[in-house]
């Protein structure tokens, strides 16, 4: 019972310092520049006016006014102009995609669009890879190392690794002073995979011609309701229009309260599997979600394998000229954006191991730490203080690296001990997921700046779409492929994770910004389609609440065409708003 207990409290400590090592990041970590900001222009009209009011502006200490006259500018030769002799005035991200639209795209509005468009794709790839290659697998090992159980580590772990793209999209846009797109991906993104995806496998579960599966009434309510309770505490936040540090870690705290609810349900669950099973022996008792917690976890992997797609399938089989040669551009072509994560993130699975990369990565990874660190403290440090940085990091790789090469070999990767590797693996990977979103979030401002079209429209449909693609396809496919338990796991996941995303993505962000902004609270930049999003989101999910039970638990095509109806009823509504019709 000691050694029981002992284990515990070591699993815990453990846990809790993965966490606080993720808050430290995200907390300390800013935008790698200022953020653009745009006001109402009523006399601007050419770059010379531009200068001399912005002259005027900086004089009188008002340096945001530098800005004002970028979107009454006509051509992109002023707009060129107006970026290059006004510093301030650029794009969040680590590179500056106004100017590469307007300055280097050749006065072709067609090939910036290309070419930002193209940059959204290779982002959307690199978040999605980062997060199936390196997240989920070191989140899967770590649940294993730790020993949590595997309800546990499907609401925790492994739902962090399915939810980080939309958890890291939020803080980073929170840190970055653009709140309205965080709020509009993570709820846009929920919305999608509560109403969308629950609708489609609906609607293809009744295509089938079988009979549709039936999902386990608790289960179902059990997470609907919480996630009504969720949205309904959120609501009141947004009203309330601010947030104190410590309304957000209560929020936020909700997580650990559905986590409890879980497995009280699963012990209690297997606690009447247990007696139903001594009680009758020798019937053929079928229950609905035996192993439905492991299945889930399977599941899970199955949804981080499914964000980036399998991209290994098929390649063995191909033997020809043209496809071996073809194999080998694609891997040059990918070779810039695989390597420098390959060579900074310590990757200890037995199909990717390699020892060079393994003491590459122990050496760089303090580089790569120290660099970041630097370019976001440019403004306050000194040149002897970003030298005494690196030189340290320098130090610690090299002891680090020694160690890698002096305790692994090659044949095999370290079997004890273990949990450095994947701490260090977890702790990158969060790194490199959250660099991604950050340059991400800073191209769809740009996109808004470009098109005229306000980022949070942007990140409630672009980004939310690209972040849920991939619940999307691996839910369909579960349920469709996974018989009755697999239809289970499929609408579970559907709840589950959104629930992680909303509690755990804004939670966390209004967190990192209430704590940045005390003594006072942190505004909440909420619009009105905020709350359109929440009304919708509510009707989706009473909707569910009250079809499915009257439908015996089967899932079918009302249910399906209804919450298909309410995503296209919001989306209509939003596209009249943004022309101007309603």
């Amino acid at each position: 019972m000691a050694s029981l207990s002992t284990a515990n409290i070591k699993t815990f400590m453990n846990t809790a310092f993965l966490l606080l090592l993720c808050f430290f990041f995200t907390s300390h970590i800013r935008s790698p520049s200022p953020p653009f900001n745009l006001l109402n222009i009523e006399s601007f009209s050419s770059p010379a006016s531009a200068d001399t009011n912005a002259t005027s502006g900086a004089a009188s200490g008002g340096s945001s006014l530098t800005c004002i006259a970028f979107q009454k500018l006509s051509d992109h030769h002023s707009k060129c102009h107006f970026l290059k002799t006004h510093p301030p005035c650029v794009t969040q991200g680590y590179l500056n995609y106004l100017n590469l639209f307007y300055c280097h795209s050749g006065g072709s509005p067609v090939f910036g669009f290309l070419l930002l468009f193209l940059i959204l794709l290779i982002l959307f790839y690199l978040l999605g890879n980062t997060a199936s290659h390196y997240f989920c697998s070191s989140v899967e090992r770590l649940s294993r190392e730790l020993r949590l159980s595997p309800t546990i580590a499907g609401v925790t772990l492994l739902s962090l690794g399915n939810g980080s793209p939309d958890v890291f999209a939020s803080i980073v846009s929170f840190r970055s002073g653009s709140g309205e797109v965080g709020l509009s991906s993570v709820l846009g993104g929920a919305f999608f995979v509560s109403c969308v995806v629950v609708g489609i496998i609906n609607v293809a579960a009744a295509a089938t011609g079988r009979r549709s599966p039936r999902i386990d009434r608790a289960s179902f309510v059990r997470d609907v309701c919480f996630f009504l309770v969720v949205l309904s505490s959120l609501l009141a936040i947004l009203v309330v229009g601010r947030v104190d540090i410590w309304a957000a870690m209560a929020f936020t705290s909700l997580y650990f309260v559905y986590v409890s609810v879980v497995s009280a349900t699963h012990l209690c669950r297997d606690k009447y599997d247990n007696e139903l099973a001594a009680g009758a022996r020798s019937s053929d008792v079928t229950l609905l979600e035996d192993d439905g917690e492991d299945d889930e976890v399977e599941h899970m992997k199955g949804v981080c394998s499914s964000i980036n797609g399998d991209t290994n399938s098929g390649g063995g089989g191909l033997k020809s000229r043209a496809s071996y040669y073809g194999g080998w551009s694609l891997y040059i072509a990918l070779l810039p954006l695989s390597l420098p994560r390959r060579l900074t993130i310590p990757d200890v699975s037995e199909s990717r191991w390699s020892r060079p990369y393994a003491v590459a990565s122990a050496a760089l990874a303090p580089l790569l730490i120290a660099g970041l660190w630097n370019s976001k403290r440019s403004s306050s440090m000194t040149s002897k203080d970003s030298v005494t940085v690196y030189l340290c990091s320098a130090l610690a790789g090299l002891v680090l690296s020694t160690l890698a090469f002096h305790t692994t070999q090659k044949p095999s990767p370290p079997k004890s001990p273990l949990f450095p590797w994947l701490a260090a693996s977890f702790l990158m990977s969060v790194l490199w997921t959250y660099i991604i979103a950050e340059e991400l979030v800073g191209l769809l401002i740009s996109f808004g700046y470009i098109l005229g079209i306000s980022p949070g429209i942007l990140g409630l449909t672009v980004l939310a779409w690209g972040n849920s693609i991939g619940d999307l396809i691996a839910n369909l496919a579960m349920a469709m492929n996974g018989g009755a338990d697999g239809a289970q796991i499929a609408i579970s996941g559907c709840y589950a994770g959104p629930i992680f995303n909303t509690l755990a993505g804004l939670g966390l962000s209004l967190a990192v910004s209430a704590w940045a902004a005390r003594p006072e609270p942190f505004e909440i930049p909420a619009g009105p389609a905020v709350f359109e999003i929440l009304g919708f989101m509510i009707a989706g999910l009473v909707w569910a609440l009250v079809v499915l039970p009257k439908n015996d638990m089967r899932m079918d095509r009302v249910l399906g065409i209804g919450l298909l109806a309410i995503y296209l009823c919001f989306l209509s509504l939003r596209l009249s708003q943004s022309l101007g019709l309603v």
